[in-house]
């Protein structure tokens, strides 16, 4: 396996004297044309049954966490007699049973399988999405937030796990940008959605907010079930690739990570990694997870008070409850579109963290500017940038960190650490825009701006880390490891 990031492929010769290239992008070999088609059509059969599946599950998850907003400019404070402090403590015991979730739910992915495990999460926490559409007062609604936090933390740190078990590492950014994008599209879908549930007005004795979360946990129950006769396991059981092309597409994987010439990493090389407390210790005091937690805990901060408040927001330019979610559409679509294109250049440049250092400051420019404005159009027109900057850094944030863990329990521990640190920005979101400050915001915006320039310091404080690692590696400080076949490794590039 190269280790280089060299443009062009480089030439060697296979045991039977062919010509092969090492594809300096994924740093899988191929050996013809024929296997460059091979990978393609392996790419696009796993794209078309994953990656929607994923999308879904994630926009559900996204529109079952963030409806509250919706349902809150619709007189939910009113209808179950709670105040604005309670309002904000119900959204804060959510994140708290949602972080607690996330490690222990990455570790059993792989014994109960993906194709199991994922389904059932989204099955549980749409019923309970259900359950919210029936609460009668501030107890009833800590309690469903608490359950629905606790059931929805593994989706995201599994799906990244599970992504990063059928693509190799050049290819993840893209595939998480994909999936990623149904969030911000999520905003104006749950939008839309929530206004049409809202025109049901009262039937059965609930009220127009109480169908937004009936309506939308059932379709997320639905999307659960269709997600379980759907997904494949692994690369080994995708019954939409023939058995050459299984044994194709798992040879890629192996070829993405150290070829193993230790003493007798060659005997292992396809056995299944076991289960070992320090790979979880050596994942959880990784400096690079550190460095990549702190600066996505700051995106998330943003991201989940602009998706919880922005409807509230646009309602304090003016705007009607009606028009605040049609307005609020158009930001999340422009982002959607932007982040897929970010994706795909961070994996054709087979960067991350450089990517993120050019994105942030377009989020920055825009909290900079509407916390010291007053016109309205300009206010929505930063509204752009803000969601833009920050969804577009997303993808990169989440593969860099998958990239540079190697061994299955390890990258299961980061995953899933990353997002429980992060995921606390959610405690952040909740009470950074209370009503009083409305229309303005002005100290909840100069909050999250604070944020995103720490975001950033981090993002290059561990893009020189990485940059130092490889240079060790390549003057055998880490020559030690020779065969270890994970993160490790000298053969082992760190992605910048």
């Amino acid at each position: 396996m190269n280790t280089h990031h060299d443009e062009k492929p480089l030439e060697e010769m296979d045991e039977g004297g062919e010509e092969k290239s090492i594809d300096a992008q994924n740093g899988v070999a191929v050996t013809s044309d024929g296997d460059k088609v091979l990978t393609r059509r392996i790419l696009l059969k796993l794209d078309l049954q994953i990656i929607p599946i994923m999308a879904l599950l994630f926009l559900c998850s996204f529109l079952d966490r963030t409806n509250v907003g919706n349902a809150k400019v619709y007189n939910m404070e009113a209808d179950i007699h709670i105040t604005d402090h309670q309002y904000d403590t119900g959204l804060v015991v959510y994140y708290a049973t949602y972080i607690a979730s996330e490690l222990p739910s990455n570790l059993v992915l792989k014994r109960v399988s993906p194709k199991i495990w994922l389904p059932f999460l989204t099955i549980i926490w749409g019923i309970i999405t259900m359950c919210l559409g029936f609460v009668r007062n501030y107890a009833g609604l800590m309690t469903v937030r608490a359950f629905l936090g606790a059931a929805e933390g593994g989706l995201l740190p599994g799906i990244v796990l599970y992504l990063s078990g059928m693509y190799t590492r050049g290819e993840m950014a893209f595939r998480i940008g994909l999936f990623y994008t149904s969030a911000s599209l999520s905003g104006s879908f749950g939008g839309l959605l929530a206004r049409g549930l809202r025109e049901i007005g009262t039937r059965s004795g609930l009220t127009g907010w109480r169908w937004i979360f009936i309506i939308e946990g059932l379709l997320t129950v639905v999307v659960g079930f269709t997600a379980y006769f759907i997904l494949p396991n692994n690369l080994h059981t995708a019954g939409c690739l023939s058995p050459e092309e299984r044994i194709f597409a798992q040879q890629r994987l192996l070829n993405d990570r150290p070829t193993g010439l230790g003493h007798n990493s060659r005997e292992h090389e396809h056995e299944p990694e076991r289960f070992a407390w320090s790979e979880v210790r050596r994942g959880i005091f990784s400096i690079q997870l550190w460095l990549t937690a702190t600066a996505y805990f700051a995106i998330l901060a943003g991201l989940y008070s602009f998706g919880l408040f922005l409807p509230t927001i646009i309602v304090g330019m003016g705007y009607t409850p009606n028009e605040a979610q049609l307005w609020s559409v158009i930001p999340y679509a422009v982002a959607a579109v932007l982040t897929v294109f970010v994706a795909i250049v961070s994996d054709k440049l087979r960067l991350r963290g450089v990517i993120m250092l050019f994105t942030l400051p377009v989020a920055i420019i825009g909290y900079a500017v509407i916390s010291n404005v007053s016109n309205n159009r300009i206010k929505y027109g930063m509204t752009f940038l803000m969601a833009t900057g920050m969804y577009a850094s997303v993808p990169c944030v989440l593969g860099w960190n998958s990239n540079n863990s190697a061994g299955h329990y390890k990258r299961a521990t980061t995953t899933a650490m990353q997002l429980a640190i992060a995921n606390s920005g959610g405690f952040v979101a909740a009470f950074i825009y209370p009503k009083k400050q409305g229309p303005e915001y002005k100290r909840g915006h100069s909050v999250v701006l604070g944020l995103l320039v720490f975001a950033w310091f981090m993002v290059l404080l561990n893009v020189l880390y990485c940059r130092k690692i490889n240079r060790d590696k390549a003057t055998g400080k880490h020559d030690k490891f020779i065969g270890y076949r994970d993160d490790r490794d000298p053969e082992f590039v760190m992605v910048l």
